[in-house]
C-alpha cells in the first residue's frame, strides 16, 4: 500500500521551525516526489532547499537559523508583526487566527502564537480548501517582506517561502500597494502600554 503523499505546506512547516534531530531525521530521506499538491515549482524549490539542509550538520543549521530569523525584525516569522507592529489590532488577528484554529480542530503550540509562520502552514497543510490558501493570502504581505529580505541576504531559506508563495494566488494591485508601504514605513509603531499586544487568551505559556 503506497505511503499517503507529505503535503508541501507541511514539509515547509517543519523545515522552518528551529532544527532539531527529529526534524533532521523526519526529512533525511524524503524525495520530493513524495509530495502532493505540488503548484508551480514547489517541488523544485523544496528539493533544492533540502540538499541544502542535509548538507549542514545539526549545529550549523541552529546557528543559520539564528542569524536569519532571531537577529532581523524584518525576517520575523510572527506574520501579525510585519503587518501591525505591537498594536491593538496586532492582538486582535492573533485571537481571530487562534479562533481559526479552533474551528478546524488544530489546537496549535501552547508555546508559541499562533502568527507563527509554521504553525500556520501546518493549518493550511490540514485544513480544507480553500481556506487554508485564503488565511495565508490575508497574510500575503508580510510573506513577501519576509521573502524580500531573505532574498536580498542570498539566503537558502528563501527557497521555502519561494514555495509557499508558489502554492498561493498572483498577488493583486492592492496586495502589492500594501507590500510598498510597509516596506517602506515599517508596521505600525503604536504602544499598547504596559498590557501585553496580545490577549491572554492568545499568549503562549
Amino acid at each position: 500500500m503506497a505511503a499517503e503523499p507529505i503535503h508541501p505546506l507541511k514539509l515547509a512547516s517543519v523545515l522552518l521551525q528551529y532544527p532539531s534531530p527529529a526534524a533532521r531525521e523526519s526529512v533525511a530521506g524524503l524525495d520530493p516526489a513524495e509530495l502532493a499538491p505540488l503548484r508551480g515549482r514547489q517541488a523544485q524549490r523544496l528539493a533544492s532547499f533540502l540538499d541544502w539542509y542535509r548538507s549542514r550538520s545539526l549545529g550549523e543549521l541552529r546557528a543559520d537559523y539564528v542569524e536569519t530569523f532571531d537577529f532581523a525584525k524584518q525576517r520575523s516569522l510572527h506574520l501579525t508583526y510585519h503587518l501591525h507592529g505591537d498594536s491593538r489590532q496586532r492582538g486582535l488577528a492573533l485571537l481571530k487566527l487562534k479562533e481559526a484554529y479552533a474551528a478546524a480542530g488544530l489546537e496549535g503550540d501552547a508555546a508559541e502564537l499562533p502568527d507563527f509562520l509554521p504553525l500556520m502552514l501546518e493549518f493550511c497543510a490540514l485544513a480544507p480548501e480553500p481556506a487554508g490558501r485564503d488565511l495565508l493570502d490575508r497574510h500575503r504581505a508580510a510573506i513577501e517582506l519576509i521573502r524580500d529580505s531573505l532574498h536580498r541576504e542570498r539566503s537558502p531559506f528563501a527557497d521555502l517561502l519561494d514555495a509557499v508563495v508558489d502554492g498561493l494566488p498572483g498577488l493583486t494591485e492592492r496586495q502589492v500597494a500594501r507590500i510598498k508601504r510597509l516596506a517602506a514605513e515599517g508596521p505600525p509603531t503604536e504602544q499598547v502600554g504596559l498590557e501585553p499586544f496580545a490577549p491572554p487568551e492568545v499568549m503562549p505559556i
